[in-house]
């Protein structure tokens, strides 16, 4: 049993807390949602009234937050114990991982970006890119291994959020490029169903066709992760590719892509709901 504190219980801390709860762990956690404290206590964690003492004493302490700045408050105000280990599981910038491991030495840190969204968390089998030294990465693999179905050390400090800006990039992308598919078939006055099952089991395949055809095609757009949400990882995706000296193309028109969704008002949906531009472009809607 480690004393881990946990810091973000939404859609994705939430139940990777209580797996941790499950597997053991003596967990204490903070969120501003005093429903989500009350649903780590009912799961048998324990609720804090602040970050720091939920950091108190704990030898593992990990960050699920919405967005740097969040992450840059937590270790701007709180004291961490010496030698503890830090694992920052949000999406953030690379640079301000590599910041947050240059200041804080009396801490082992290590970015732990995921992704598999709500349904990942809640089913522990999220993918999760790991960024940091290879020995504190052995040390939180057991930790990780609860809440994860694919844990892979990818590099030094800031790594992990270089591919979850990959990761990112590539999602959105591949749901741009669905529904344009379902827009071409319903158009064309083809089942979409039936094209999209076609789709899935050749070398189009891909898990957002396995996970998302049916609700797309249902316009079913209940958030498992938020268009908010992709468009603030496609500004991380476009600040790292500026950082690398790198042109993507590709990249930047999913941004804009993204970036109409939030403005065409569909910010609190799921990400699928990229399908809703689509058709706005096509004057299908």
């Amino acid at each position: 049993m480690t004393k881990i504190g946990f810091i973000g219980l939404g859609i994705m801390g939430g139940p990777m807390a209580a797996h941790l709860v499950a597997a053991g762990h003596d967990l204490t956690g903070f969120d501003l949602s005093r429903a989500s404290l009350d649903e780590l206590v009912a799961n048998g964690g324990k609720a804090a009234g602040s970050a720091q003492e939920a950091v108190s004493g704990a030898e593992v302490v990990i960050t699920m937050l919405p967005n740097h700045p969040q992450v840059e408050a937590v270790v701007d105000e709180v004291a961490f114990d010496e030698g503890a280990l830090l694992i920052d599981m949000s999406t953030i910038r690379p640079s301000t991982s590599i910041e947050i491991a240059a200041r804080l030495t009396h801490v082992r840190v290590l970015d732990a970006p995921v992704s598999g969204g709500q349904t990942g968390a809640v089913q522990a089998s999220l993918s999760i890119m790991v960024g940091g030294e290879e020995q504190d990465f052995a040390a939180a693999r057991p930790f990780l291994e609860v809440v994860g179905k694919t844990v892979v050390h990818v590099g030094s400090h800031g790594a992990g959020q270089v591919v979850k800006a990959a990761n990112q990039l590539v999602v959105g992308g591949i749901y741009a490029l669905v529904a344009e598919a379902i827009v071409l078939l319903e158009a064309s006055g083809v089942d979409p169903k039936a094209g999209l099952d076609v789709l899935a089991g050749g070398l189009a395949a891909n898990r957002i066709l396995d996970l998302k055809r049916e609700s797309m095609i249902a316009r079913e757009f209940r958030p498992g992760f938020r268009v908010d949400l992709h468009h603030k990882d496609m500004g991380i995706a476009l600040d790292a590719a500026r950082a690398a000296d790198v042109a993507l193309p590709v990249t930047n028109q999913i941004a804009a892509l993204v970036a109409a969704a939030r403005a065409q008002g569909y910010g609190s949906l799921d990400h699928s709901a990229l399908l809703k531009v689509v058709e706005n472009f096509a004057g299908r809607a």
